[in-house]
């Protein structure tokens, strides 16, 4: 395992640490850690195309189109 050193932080940061850590029953050490954890371990976001893909077939693409009316019809046709 490897170690991290932490300069130069806020007195502030360090008293909410230990508050937390106070809160959560461990120690300061063990708080930053699942801090660091869930911060830099997130689910990767799922790409565009693999959304759409999950999209069910509902009909066909001649189903789904526009029928243009009167009111549609743009001033400058």
């Amino acid at each position: 395992m490897s170690s991290l050193t932490l300069h130069n932080l806020d007195e502030s940061i360090v008293n909410a640490l230990k508050i937390r850590a106070h809160r959560h029953g461990v120690s300061m050490e063990a708080e930053h850690r699942k801090i660091l954890e869930t911060a830099l371990k997130k689910a990767a976001k799922p790409r565009f195309a693999a959304v759409l893909m999950q999209i069910p077939q509902v009909g066909l693409d001649s189903d789904f189109e526009r029928k243009q009316d009167e009111r549609d019809k743009s001033v400058f046709d």
